[in-house]
């Protein structure tokens, strides 16, 4: 029982890693650029449930969809309004611009009174819902699943199914597909780049949001929860950089390997884990699990 309570945690652990991974790779294929602001955004979409819920007294569903729509509305203008100017100038130079982000909405979530440099807790329906299986008349030896882990577990299967509806059979899906594999051509043909570079920011914001809200029942909503960012930036490399499907599944290795690791290795462990399976990764197969060889004719 033991081994599977940590499976399933880590599995509830590697969906949140994958999905703020899904907006490192949507981001990476719409502009060819890393944004580093991903931890952040998912922050602030639990910032917007945790307002939405608490100051304006919306109901839960109600405001889940709101702090989604907020985000995804959020990244459009981030993408039309600080990154579009840029673009073209060096990838470095973008990279610098997204960590700039992160540190100027950390920093602005710190600078609420009363409520940034707080911890707070999410409100929602199924908080310290158990479910106890198996073990003797005291507990002893029962598989203890947390409504929270399963929720994570569902909402991920369910949003990953619908953007991969969203990409094999809307045209806009479709557009995002070829956009990513040529934009000039994709240009050429008609299709709104520009615009569509909007709609992939949106989603990545998005997405982060939902990891958010589903985060914080967890660890609770705080200005440095974005930091797990840095955890799910391995689960895009080890999944492949250019894969969605990737990075779930780097994700879910990640939080299987902390999971396991934090329980039958000493402590340290846990927290290096992710980072030595990127390093294992990068030695066996550069290009990540379900990454595309790339090679360039000299």
């Amino acid at each position: 029982m033991q081994i599977l309570q940590l499976v399933i945690g880590g599995i509830s652990q590697g969906c949140i890693y994958g999905l703020i991974a899904l907006g490192f790779v949507l981001i990476y294929k719409a502009t060819e650029t890393v944004s580093f602001a991903q931890g952040e955004l998912m922050m602030l979409g639990a910032f917007g449930g945790l307002a939405c819920m608490t100051f304006m007294g919306f109901p839960f569903w109600l405001a889940v969809i709101s702090a989604i729509g907020a985000m995804a509305l959020f990244g459009m203008l981030l993408e039309r309004l600080v990154i579009r100017p840029i673009l073209g100038q060096p990838a470095f130079s973008i990279v610098m611009l997204t960590i700039g982000i992160g540190y100027v909405a950390r920093g602005l979530i710190t600078m609420i009174p009363g409520i940034g440099t707080e911890t707070h807790s999410l409100p929602v329906p199924y908080k310290d819902v158990i479910w106890k299986f198996g073990g003797d008349a005291n507990g002893i030896g029962s598989l203890v699943l947390n409504a929270e882990q399963l929720v994570i577990i569902a909402a991920t299967a369910v949003l990953c199914a619908l953007l991969f509806a969203v990409f094999r059979y809307s045209k806009i899906g479709i557009a995002m597909q070829a956009s990513s594999q040529n934009q000039l051509a994709a240009y050429y043909m008609g299709i709104p780049v520009k615009r569509l570079n909007g709609l992939v920011w949106g989603l990545a914001a998005a997405v982060a949001a939902v990891a958010g809200l589903l985060l914080a029942p967890i660890t609770f909503v705080h200005a440095n929860m974005g930091f797990i960012g840095l955890k799910a930036f391995p689960a895009a490399v080890v999944g492949g950089f250019g894969s969605l499907p990737g990075a779930i599944v780097g994700g879910l290795i990640i939080g299987l390997v902390e999971s396991l690791s934090g329980f039958y290795l000493p402590d340290g462990f846990k927290d290096t884990a992710a980072y030595i399976v990127v390093l294992v990764m990068l030695m066996v197969k550069p290009n990540g699990l379900f990454g595309e060889k790339l090679r360039k004719k000299v």
